[in-house]
């Protein structure tokens, strides 16, 4: 075996992985795949894990391989695949996400970060906020406005950024849990090549419709075994500590048990419809999904653990590199849950894509849509 999974380097492991289609098994041949169906991968990884193969760290896993990789295997030009989907998967090269914007959150399409031709350049003026790991990436997904004359959809354009250019100042943002997990990024006068454009122009909502989807279900679908994440914590706690037992509090905890084994199984059905396809509006339910449920297992752990469950471990300002749920107090997990219905998409607007998409219901009556976004009032 020319790279054994338990004792290559890391970095030379993962590009020997990549370049024997080993990455991403359902991308096509030569981009790190085999053209297979996606629920081969999932069992590759177990055969990896079982051979003590290494692992990327998680801050090069969040962004890179689920929105970036596929949507440059998607919708990027030949040249974007070969440059960024290998040191991509490997980790030297860690992705963020310049989407939500001050005025544009919940609704993204109203951004106001320009960009502007200048022979085979882009330039780009604007500002981001609340950006995931913008202090370590090397590389950006950006959404950008690039006509301000037609409706707000219409008008945008989508970019890959390089995050160590000249004009890209990055802030960090102390959020409720005391620790700086995210970022504001300011961009002045940044230069992108037109090669750097993914989509066409004016097609940046498209492309960003396909990143999100599949954000959602990266967030909400993850393959994982049962009593995973929240619920596992909580339901060891509770076999552990029966003194904090009640009948109340145990009718409680076999509903979010039950809940959670729901949220799961979902996410499994909604792994397998993609995998015939690209992602479609059932990710946002997935994600709803998660999201609640998340809220609503720390609450119980909060309150299960009583006076101690109010204590607070740590207000220290750090920027970690990802969320420290696991490893933080149930005070941190009751904080840092109640982003979940933010991040990825806020619960609103994705009832908002379900109500749409998967029901068919009657659009709510507006003009924004209809009008150049230049004479909306902001």
């Amino acid at each position: 075996m020319a790279h054994p999974p338990n004792t290559t380097a890391p970095t030379d492991f993962h590009r020997a992985r990549f370049d024997a289609g080993l990455a991403w098994v359902h991308f096509p041949a030569g981009l790190g795949g085999l053209g297979l169906n996606r629920d081969f991968q999932a069992h590759l990884e177990d055969l990896f894990t079982a051979a003590g193969a290494p692992v990327v760290a998680p801050v090069a896993k969040a962004i890179g391989y689920g929105m970036a990789a596929p949507t440059i295997a998607m919708l990027g030009t030949p040249e974007q695949r070969q440059r960024f989907l290998r040191p991509l998967f490997t980790g030297e090269e860690v992705w963020c996400q310049l989407f939500s914007e001050p005025g544009a959150g919940s609704d993204l399409a109203a951004l106001a970060t320009r960009a502007v031709r200048d022979g085979e350049d882009w330039v780009i003026d604007g500002q981001k906020v609340w950006t995931s790991y913008a202090h370590a990436a090397r590389w950006a997904l950006l959404v950008t406005r690039t006509d301000p004359n037609v409706p707000k959809h219409q008008g945008l354009s989508y970019f890959i950024c390089d995050m160590t250019d000249p004009g890209v100042e990055v802030r960090p943002l102390r959020q409720l849990t005391g620790e700086a997990e995210f970022n504001e990024v300011f961009l002045t006068g940044v230069r992108i090549p037109d090669a750097h454009r993914i989509g066409g122009v004016g097609a940046g909502w498209a492309v960003a419709q396909a990143t999100l989807m599949n954000e959602r279900v990266a967030i909400g679908g993850r393959a994982l075994p049962r009593e995973s994440l929240l619920i596992g914590i909580v339901a060891e706690l509770w076999r552990k500590r029966p003194e904090l037992r009640t009948a109340e509090l145990h009718d409680r905890l076999t509903k979010l048990w039950a809940d959670a084994e729901i949220q799961r199984l979902t996410a499994d059905l909604a792994r397998q419809q993609l995998a015939a396809g690209t992602p479609g509006p059932e990710g946002s339910a997935v994600k709803i999904l998660f999201s609640e449920l998340n809220q609503a297992i720390s609450g119980f752990e909060v309150e299960l653990l009583g006076e101690e469950g109010l204590r607070y471990d740590d207000w220290t300002m750090r920027r970690p590199l990802e969320s420290e749920w696991q490893t933080r107090g149930a005070g941190y997990r009751y904080l840092r849950t109640k982003g979940n219905s933010i991040e990825g998409g806020t619960s609103e607007i994705l009832r908002g894509v379900i109500a749409d998409r998967v029901l068919n219901l009657p659009r709510e009556s507006r003009i924004d849509t209809a009008i150049a976004w230049k004479d909306v009032p902001r």
